[in-house]
């Protein structure tokens, strides 16, 4: 059963992220170490006892379509709500709507036990979370007063429409059209697919933020608008009125997250209402919706990456769980009477670990982003700027690095458990089912890789990304100083992966200054899991170097020592193959005919 990492957790935030330093220059206010102790603990606590418990009933059962209408799984609407009656959906929500305005790294921290505990329930308050902040910065007075509060209190859930049959990560050629009305509203018609939570029965209304193009409006993403498009329409005396037209047609068939219903939805087919159309609401302007949404995909982007690194933890928990209790043959040096539990074998140990490591990397470049996003909203001027493209620099290896390790750290806990990983009834296999998806939803990795290497390396010139590295520098070099035997060679292994970092991001910035984007791109994956395995190395040194007078310092430094001699190297590779692949691609595309 998981337990939430609480400690580890709380370590990471303070002494790796920079939550400690900032909380000592008051940077949030009157926010301290208790109050943030607190939140994070009676998280995890709802995450263990609450959420985790009804993991496996939502798997087993799903979410089920009858005649238009989603059920959720036994237990889980009496879950979401205790879940918003403890104020959970309004963390970072603004004050003025009855938000607590709490930091982004709180938000970010308690997404991750929400997933570990189950990633199918976690998706809802996710996309909402997403919607109130497009809503907020991009909507109306009017819409606010209507609809944000009671999407803060979790009263209503969100929604993202995005994607159409014949468009997927293209939304240029998206066909949802919407129809001016007299009155200042408009009309919806069309179809989206993939929407997660689009229809359920956690909550009496559903808000829908809906991409849809007008007549007339420009070609491609630049003809884009955003409606708002709730599921029941509001009286002016806030209660819930008609039923607007729109409807779940369907809810796929999926490999994981199968308590998350995934929605096709109908907007403007005349199922209810006197008129066809959904009845939609303006968010931000007309023809500029795509930037309007970029603010809730960007948010969303940050909080996939944290379900990965959720998805990890939880793995590696079940893993080192049965890999304790599992006795197989005898381990060299096994002195015990019998078998020995398998996690003394060397290489069971080795997957073990390597679990562990990427799982805290992930988490420290997770919450390293979002404190970026912290400190850009409370900065100013350059300050601002600075923190702005940190976070804009993270952001896609966040997402990238910390789905790929859910999948591969839920790949190697099957692994552990050997053949009973292949069973479903040990669960191994579920945090595998559940974690895929991850690496594909909100902009492929690989989008993901494009993002980075082409808009976020040249950011100032290249001087942010290469101030990054200068900093990530000071720390390896701070490991040489240190002295501290526990390290071993973490120190060379640090500044040997800095120097490929290093000199794949200058051949990157070459090729793109030279036009030669086509070569950069065939490096760019390389390149995102490059930087991610060089951060994660960092980041444990991070870790190892804090005294948090906790006794765990010895730990953290053998985890990053073997994180560095053992990990680390692959630097090396992939740098080989962002500097030398290009051609090889290019020549190799014959083979594709």
């Amino acid at each position: 059963m998981y337990k939430a990492p609480v400690d580890e957790i709380l370590f990471t935030l303070k002494h790796v992220a920079g939550l400690g330093e900032d909380l000592a220059n008051g940077i949030f206010g009157d926010l301290d170490d208790d109050l943030v102790d607190a939140i994070v603990g009676e998280a995890g606590r709802f995450a263990t006892d609450e959420v985790a418990p009804l993991a496996d009933i939502g798997d087993r059962q799903g979410s089920t379509l009858t005649d238009g209408t989603v059920r959720s799984p036994d237990g889980w609407r009496d879950l979401y709500h205790a879940w918003a009656a403890g104020g959970w959906n309004s963390l970072t929500a603004p004050e003025e709507f009855g938000g607590q305005a709490l930091p982004h790294m709180l938000h970010i921290a308690a997404m991750e036990l929400w997933n570990a505990g189950s990633m199918a329930f976690a998706l809802a308050p996710m996309l909402t979370m997403g919607a109130v902040d497009a809503l907020e910065k991009h909507g109306s007075d009017a819409l606010k007063s209507v609809f944000l509060a009671r999407m803060i209190s979790g009263e209503w859930t969100g929604t993202m429409n995005l994607t159409e049959p014949h468009a997927g990560s293209d939304l240029g050629v998206l066909k949802t059209r919407a129809e001016r009305r007299d009155d200042g509203t408009y009309r919806i018609f069309g179809q989206k697919i993939f929407i997660t939570w689009g229809e359920h029965d956690l909550t009496d209304n559903i808000v829908h933020l809906v991409l849809a193009r007008l007549a007339g409006a420009p070609e491609g993403t630049r003809g884009i608008s955003l409606f708002l498009v709730p599921k029941f329409l509001v009286n002016d005396d806030g209660s819930l009125g008609a039923r607007n037209d729109l409807f779940c047609h369907s809810i796929e068939h999926k490999l994981g997250i199968h308590a998350s219903p995934t929605c096709t939805m109908v907007y403007g087919d005349g199922r209810f209402g006197d008129e066809k159309g959904a009845v939609g609401y303006l968010v931000g302007e007309e023809n500029k919706g795509l930037n309007c949404m970029f603010t809730m995909m960007n948010n969303a982007r940050l909080a996939v990456g944290t379900q990965g690194v959720a998805i990890a933890e939880a793995a590696t928990q079940h893993a080192l769980n049965y890999a304790r209790e599992r006795t197989q043959g005898k381990a060299p040096g096994w002195k015990g009477a019998g078998m020995s539990p398998i996690i003394e074998h060397p290489d069971i140990a080795r997957t073990l670990l390597t679990m562990k490591a990427v799982t805290q990397g992930a988490r420290a470049i997770t919450f390293a982003c979002a404190r970026a996003v912290d400190r850009a909203h409370v900065a100013e001027g350059d300050a601002a700027r600075y923190w702005q493209e940190r976070s804009s620099l993270l952001t896609p290896i966040a997402k990238s690095f910390g789905t790929d390790v859910g999948v591969d750290v839920a790949s190697m806990g099957i692994q552990v458990h050997g053949g009973m990983g292949f069973i479903e009834e040990t669960g191994a296999a579920r945090y595998l089912r559940d974690a895929r998806i991850a690496p594909i939803y909100e902009g492929t990795n690989g989008i993901q890789a494009i993002d980075l290497v082409t808009r976020k390396l040249p950011l100032s010139d290249g001087g942010h990304v290469r101030g990054f590295i200068a900093e990530l520098k000071a720390v390896a070099e701070e490991v040489g100083a240190s002295n501290l035997a526990g390290f071993g060679e973490t120190g060379r292994r640090l500044e040997d992966a800095l120097a490929d970092l290093e000199e794949a991001t200058e051949w990157l910035l070459a090729r793109l200054a030279e036009g030669k984007t086509a070569e950069a791109l065939a490096g760019a994956t390389a390149y995102q899991r490059l930087f991610g395995l060089t951060l994660t190395g960092v980041y444990l040194a991070r870790g190892g170097l804090a005294d948090a007078g906790d006794g765990g310092r010895d730990a953290r430094i053998a985890l990053c020592r073997f994180a560095a001699e053992n990990l680390i190297s692959e630097t090396a590779t992939l740098k080989d193959r962002i500097v030398n692949g290009a051609a090889s691609l290019a020549a190799a595309r014959i083979a594709l005919a």
